[in-house]
């Protein structure tokens, strides 16, 4: 292993403040700051403190002064209306500073929030910027949430004005974006004061006289606004996360910390320099769409693709490749579950055959565990880098991964790579004494986190102290377990309420899954634990096998049992599987585990906010009961 990842992990950990340091003077400052790393608050640290600049200057402005005007940055490929748009950075600045305007016009004040709810078109990434632009906080509720779910929200974030869209165009057809905000609004206990609504020619929507602007109309008449200088650590975003209670986690993002970070991301993680195509393929609700759809490539001054489509059926498993191709994207971002769907569609790989991929250098996964089995088919087929990379809405940017734009690291599949520069990841038991390599433990980041982590939760700060902080004092807590093995790759497992203790046995439901997903007929699996009066808990496994699979479902049970038995032993006592059509999942693809198991348990359970498809939940319920 090169010298290059190591030295600079190894100064990141030592001299934290000289190399965040160096990595800010690619940053446009208005005024430097006092100190870098400012601990006065611990353990809610600060980073560039005293610093004053503007993310939607650096990400937008700068690149027009320096040149790179006629520079598309924006792609927009919407396969579901048959649309696309390409936006050079000057005609960037020119919709942002006027949309700033139209959020001047409404009375919006730096600190202000604002509440955008849209679709994946340009004009929910200009939204985002134009906030920015004057330091009003935005927070991007998915457009898929119900109105319940925003309404909770809107009380949480408390927005003095709301940008939305007349409607979302799913597969399955149009999403009604303003009945959902109707209902949102009348259920709210704070009253919102103006709505600016795009209208979508595919499905127009009729307009509250007293409260909503027409977008278009309100943009023709508002004079360009110019960017705000903020403090470092203002606000740039709140984004919610699931809580396990009803109130929503606003996890706060800052203005400076995040964009240093952020760029040093996109060339040594990504390896994508100014001018190059990145193609990350989630939505701006999700923190990649935030980090790497909106905000890191524009930082670069690269250019993004916002894609208004799904990996299948928008109109078949070929849409990413058809991207990669048609644009010269140079890197590819998007969550594991994508790739199995595309792979289960197209389980030879034609479609990737069929595009030439010669631009594309790497294939980021991250967002939940990748199974081995789809990396090696990803990798067989492609025969570039396929990098799995570990991190959360809290982090914002990569935990673990490989800095792909440093150097070529030896890729261990069914790991997360190695930790990224300024986090000191550790493995703890549960009385916080460190694990051994190899063991299983509890992942935790040694304090202070690197820049462009979170700054705390919105209004919540006890609940940041009590949920991440307080566990092992002088720790961020992950939340998920796992083991750092002797060459340094972290495995992640779990989440930390998803190992499952077998007769005093930890097992990790992530292991069992990995055995079953490696069967041949099988494309997907989820294990959770369910209650047992002798063994405390016990593994259940669903699988959903490929499309081609024509035997025998009970047959293909009693295989993946003895294989778990042969490959995890009988410690696991892995008995329960069932053959099933598919998972309930998140619409960001996260399965989801803790409702099947409250199904399986016989417990009281939510319909999830989240939930993509609620039919699959009657589905598995029925599956269940037999």
């Amino acid at each position: 292993m090169s010298h290059h990842y190591n030295s600079l992990y190894q100064e990141s950990l030592d001299k934290p403040q000289e190399f965040w340091a160096e990595q800010a003077g690619a940053v446009d400052w208005d005024r430097p700051w006092d100190r870098v790393l400012d601990d006065s608050d611990a353990p809610f640290y600060r980073w560039f403190s005293g610093g004053r600049l503007n993310t939607c200057h650096n990400a937008v402005d700068r690149h027009v002064d320096a040149g790179r005007g006629d520079q598309d940055a924006i792609i927009w490929d919407s396969p579901v209306t048959g649309q696309t748009r390409h936006i050079s950075y000057s005609e960037l600045q020119d919709q942002v500073s006027r949309l700033a305007g139209v959020l001047r016009n409404l009375g919006v004040e730096t600190g202000d929030r604002v509440i955008i709810y849209m679709p994946m078109v340009p004009e929910a990434a200009m939204a985002m910027l134009a906030c920015a632009r004057i330091g009003a906080i935005h927070s991007v509720v998915f457009g898929g949430f119900a109105g319940p779910e925003l309404a909770k929200r809107i009380d949480d974030a408390e927005p003095r004005v709301i940008l939305s869209a007349s409607c979302g165009i799913e597969p399955s057809g149009v999403v009604d974006y303003k009945s959902l905000l109707n209902e949102a609004l009348e259920r709210s206990e704070h009253s919102v004061d103006r709505c600016v609504i795009l209208q979508r020619e595919i499905h127009r929507c009729e307009l509250d006289a007293e409260r909503d602007l027409d977008w278009e109309t309100a943009m023709a008449e508002a004079a360009p606004a110019a960017c705000v200088s903020v403090d470092a650590n203002h606000p740039l975003y709140i984004l919610y996360t699931s809580g396990t209670t009803g109130r929503p986690k606003g996890i706060v993002r800052d203005h400076g910390g995040h964009a240093v970070a952020l760029l040093w991301t996109m060339r040594s993680i990504y390896g994508v320099a100014p001018g190059e195509v990145m193609f990350t393929a989630s939505d701006v609700g999700w923190v990649v769409g935030h980090s790497y759809i909106v905000y890191a490539p524009l930082l670069n001054g690269s250019t993004t693709v916002i894609y208004e489509g799904k990996p299948i059926g928008t109109p078949d498993a070929g849409a990413f490749w058809r991207i990669c191709e048609t644009y010269g994207a140079r890197a590819l971002f998007t969550a594991p579950t994508a790739l199995r769907a595309i792979k289960k569609e197209d389980p030879d790989g034609e479609f990737i055959h069929r595009h030439d991929l010669n631009k594309l250098r790497a294939f980021f996964l991250a967002g939940e565990r990748s199974d081995p089995d789809s990396v090696r088919w990803a990798d067989g087929h492609l025969g570039i880098p396929i990098l799995d990379h570990w991190w959360q809405t809290e982090t914002g940017w990569a935990i673990a991964g490989y800095p792909f734009g440093l150097e070529e690291m030896p890729v261990k599949i069914g790991t997360a790579g190695r930790p990224m520069p300024g986090y000191d990841v550790r493995v703890l038991d549960e009385e916080g004494e460190e694990m051994p390599y190899g063991e299983l433990g509890n992942i935790v980041i040694r304090l202070p986190m690197p820049p462009g982590t979170m700054l705390t939760l919105w209004g919540n700060r006890e609940r940041h102290r009590d949920g991440y902080l307080m566990r092992y004092p002088g720790y961020y807590l992950t939340g998920d377990s796992g083991v750092i093995d002797t060459d340094g790759y972290v495995h992640i497992m779990s989440r930390i309420d998803d190992v499952i203790n077998v007769a005093g046995h930890r097992l990790s439901t992530g292991r069992l899954e990995e055995v079953l997903s490696d069967h041949p007929a099988v494309v997907e699996a989820a294990v959770f634990g369910v209650k047992d009066a002798t063994k405390g808990q016990l593994p259940m496994g669903l699988v959903v096998p490929g499309s081609a699979f024509d035997g025998d479902d009970e047959a293909l049970a009693a295989e993946l049992v003895q294989r778990v038995r042969e490959e995890v032993g009988p410690v696991a006592a892995f008995r329960q599987c069932v053959v099933v059509k598919r998972l309930p999942k998140t619409r960001s693809g996260k399965t989801l585990r803790g409702t099947m198991r409250s199904i399986a348990n016989g417990e009281e359970w939510n319909m999830p906010a989240t939930i993509d498809d609620p039919g699959v939940l009657d589905e598995i319920a029925g599956y269940l009961k037999r």
